[in-house]
């Protein structure tokens, strides 16, 4: 597995918006592996493998990450911001940041020290509202560098431990990656279907750069590629887990935005046994990806699942995905495209 590309993929900055930087490394990767490559307004990247038959096969991965917006620089230099995306509070404690203004600014999220709480404060759950930014630099200096909008991301490399890796931005850069890999792997191959390889922007903050490529794609078939909560953890009930690592890559059935096509859902199934590839169910009660944006926003919408990857400690900077999983992944997207022609796709 191409361990330093994905380091380099989920360790670059690109918050809702602001993916830039993600997309350059996109573009220089896809470039000799697809026919055609498209951009739109809104910066997402369609990369284009003709197939030999009349219809659409969507598969996106979202570019973008959680992050943070400043709204305020106060007196004293310190930044206010606003979230991108979901997060929960207590997991901001201690971290470092990349302020992402005239120049990139390593800032730490600070709050009130517990030595001067109050016995009320400290039993009080952690609030977005409760942090501030320090940048270690006076105002003068901060007003020079940074304005209110500018983005703010977290700052954390990509380690290996055992099995997996570890890192910030594995949602959804680890989807980037499989993505890629695949059209290594289908390059040369005919496919039955034109395969639309979007790699997608701001997803995290509604699954909007999808809805706008769908809309232009009017795809047959649709797949999403994304994490998925893997609470395979200590307390947790069986029932609770959603996935485990290293139980194979992840099927999705439905989540908060989509029920997948049913026979979407039995296609990838079929392909995965007949390829040995280990899988698991995923249904998640909680959360949307891009397939929601595939499957209903195109003409009469579209045939769509989603291919998951397990993920433990999700929205925070140790996110970890076992690399078995991955290449599951990697291995299933290719298979469900090569062969999608040869399932009977009519409605019962």
């Amino acid at each position: 597995m191409n361990i330093a590309l994905l380091k380099e993929i989920s360790e670059v900055a690109g918050a809702p918006g602001f993916e830039e930087r993600v997309r350059a490394i996109v573009l220089r990767e896809i470039k000799p592996l697809v026919d055609e490559i498209r951009m739109d307004n809104m910066g997402n990247v369609n990369a284009i493998v003709k197939g030999q038959q009349n219809k659409n096969i969507m598969v996106a991965a979202h570019m973008d990450e959680i992050g943070f917006m400043v709204t305020h620089i106060d007196k004293n230099g310190f930044l206010k911001f606003h979230p991108l995306g979901g997060f929960d509070p207590k997991t901001l404690t201690a971290q470092r940041v990349i302020v992402h203004g005239k120049k990139d600014l390593i800032g730490v999220m600070g709050s009130k020290p517990i030595h001067v709480m109050s016995p009320e404060e400290r039993n009080h759950p952690a609030k977005i509202t409760d942090f501030y930014i320090d940048l270690g630099l006076p105002y003068k200096e901060v007003e020079k560098l940074v304005e209110v909008g500018n983005t703010v991301t977290r700052q954390r490399e990509l380690i290996q431990m055992g099995e997996c890796v570890n890192a910030k931005s594995l949602d959804n850069r680890v989807s980037v990656f499989i993505l890629i890999e695949a059209l290594k792997k289908l390059k040369g191959k005919k496919l039955p279907y034109t395969l639309n390889a979007v790699f997608t922007v701001q997803e995290e903050v509604g699954i909007r750069g999808a809805s706008v490529s769908a809309l232009e794609i009017n795809p047959d078939f649709g797949i999403g590629l994304d994490t998925t909560i893997a609470y395979d953890l200590p307390g947790a009930l069986e029932h609770e887990k959603i996935t485990s690592l290293g139980h194979g890559v992840a099927i999705k059935i439905m989540d908060s935005s989509t029920i997948c096509d049913q026979r979407m859902v039995k296609f990838m199934k079929k392909t995965a046994d007949k390829n040995k590839i280990k899988w698991q169910p995923e249904v998640l009660t909680g959360g949307g990806t891009d397939t929601a944006g595939i499957q209903r926003m195109n003409a009469g919408g579209s045939i769509a699942g989603a291919i998951s990857i397990p993920t433990r400690h999700i929205h925070q900077v140790i996110e970890m995905c076992n690399t078995k999983d991955i290449q599951g992944a990697i291995d299933l997207l290719a298979a469900c495209v090569k062969e999608m022609d040869g399932y009977n796709w009519k409605l019962a």
